[in-house]
C-alpha cells in the first residue's frame, strides 16, 4: 500500500478499516506513540484494558520465528478485533511481519519503527505490502506545531492568540506527551470557554526547565557566558536533555538569522517573538550579523546530526554545552567591537 496521504491520516486513525498492519515511524516518538493510542481507540474502543484483545510485544519477543505471525492470528476469547503492538519495531522484524501477512489472521498490528530510513527492510517491505499502511511521524514545523496546540485547545474548549500558540510550539515542540500535559494545564487554567493569553502561558509553561533554558540562550547570545553557564546547569538539573538543548539552540540562532536579514527587525517574524523575550532578542540582534548567526547556525546543524548518530548521553551534553559557550564566547567578542 502507498504510504498513507497526510490528508487522509485523520480519517484513518479513527477508522483504520480492513488494513492488516500499520507501520509507524519517524523522529518524533511521542507524536508515533500518539497515534498508536489512537489506532488501538479505534479498534478497541472500551475494551482498551482487555488483555484478551491486546498485546504487547517486546523486540525481542517479536523477533522470534513465529511469534509475530502467531499473535496476528490468534483469536480473541471475547468479541472484537484484536491489537499485536510492537514498540521498538527494528529491521529484525521485517521477516516476523512478512511472516505474519502471509498468515490468516484479523488482528491489527501496529509497529512503532522509529528513525527508519529509506532503504530499511520492514519500511521496503511495509510500504510495498498491499495490506500494510505506512505513516511518517515527523517533527512538526512550528508554525504546524502551532496549528495543532490551537486544535488541542479547542478540544478543551479554549481558544488562544497566534503569538501564544507560536511561543508554545517554540517551547514545546520537543516531547509529545508534554505537549499534550501543558494543553491540559492550559485548558485548566483558562477554564471552558477561557482564552489563554501571554501571561497564562508563561505561568503555565515557562518554568523550571524551560524558563532556564531561555535564559540560557538569551544570555549567550548576549555575551554573558557565566549566566548562560549557571542557567544551562539548572535546566539540566531541572530534567532537559541534550538533544532538546541543542534543538532550542539552533532554532533560536536561525530565529536571529531570519529577523537579521530582514533589516534587523524582530517585528518581521512569525510567530513574533514572545513579549517578555524581545529585549535580550532584540539586544542580540545588536551584535550579531547575518555572517555569523549564518555560521553558528551550520555548526549547530551539524551537532544536531551528530545527536542523531551516537546514542551516548554524555556526548549529547557535551555537543549542547559547546554549541552555548561558543554563542557566549562569539557574542562577547563580537560586543567589544
Amino acid at each position: 500500500m502507498a504510504k498513507l496521504d497526510p490528508k487522509r491520516l485523520a480519517a484513518f486513525l479513527d477508522n483504520p478499516g480492513a488494513t492488516r498492519a500499520v507501520l509507524l515511524h519517524g523522529d518524533d516518538a511521542g507524536l508515533a506513540r500518539e497515534r498508536a493510542e489512537q489506532l488501538v481507540r479505534a479498534v478497541l474502543g472500551g475494551a482498551m484494558d482487555d488483555p484478551f484483545r491486546l498485546a504487547e510485544l517486546s523486540r525481542d519477543e517479536a523477533a522470534k520465528p513465529g511469534a509475530l505471525a502467531g499473535e496476528a492470528a490468534a483469536l480473541a476469547m471475547t468479541s472484537g478485533r484484536r491489537v499485536v503492538r510492537l514498540r521498538d519495531a527494528t529491521d529484525a522484524h521485517a521477516t516476523p511481519l512478512k511472516e505474519a501477512l502471509a498468515s490468516a489472521g484479523e488482528a491489527l498490528l501496529i509497529l512503532e519503527g522509529g528513525e527508519l530510513t529509506a532503504r530499511s527492510k520492514l519500511r521496503v517491505l511495509a510500504e510495498a505490502a498491499p495490506d500494510v499502511m505506512v505513516v511518517a511521524c515527523w517533527r512538526e514545523r512550528p508554525d504546524e506545531l502551532a496549528g495543532t496546540i490551537g486544535r488541542m485547545l479547542r478540544e478543551q474548549g479554549v481558544q488562544a492568540d497566534a503569538p501564544v500558540l507560536g511561543w508554545l510550539a517554540a517551547r514545546l515542540g520537543e516531547d509529545r506527551l508534554l505537549l499534550r500535559r501543558a494543553v491540559e494545564v492550559l485548558a485548566l487554567h483558562a477554564g471552558p470557554d477561557g482564552k489563554v493569553d501571554e501571561a497564562a502561558a508563561m505561568a503555565c509553561v515557562a518554568e523550571g526547565a524551560s524558563a532556564d533554558l531561555d535564559t540560557a540562550l538569551m544570555a549567550a547570545t548576549a555575551g554573558d557566558a557565566l549566566a548562560a553557564d549557571r542557567a544551562l546547569d539548572a535546566a539540566f538539573a531541572e530534567g532537559a536533555n541534550a538533544v532538546m538543548v541543542v534543538r532550542a539552540t539552533l532554532r533560536h540562532v536561525q530565529r536571529l538569522h531570519e529577523a537579521a536579514i530582514a533589516g534587523g527587525d524582530s517585528g518581521a517574524l512569525r510567530p513574533p517573538v514572545f513579549f517578555r523575550h524581545k529585549p535580550a532578542f532584540d539586544k542580540a540582534l545588536r551584535i550579531w550579523p547575518p555572517a555569523a548567526l549564518e555560521a553558528q547556525g551550520a555548526a549547530l546543524l551539524e551537532a544536531e546530526r551528530r545527536t542523531k548518530t551516537t546514542a551516548f548521553r554524555e556526548v549529547h551534553e557535551t555537543l549542547a554545552r559547546a554549541g552555548i559557550a561558543a554563542l557566549a564566547r562569539q557574542a562577547a567578542g563580537l560586543a567589544r567591537r
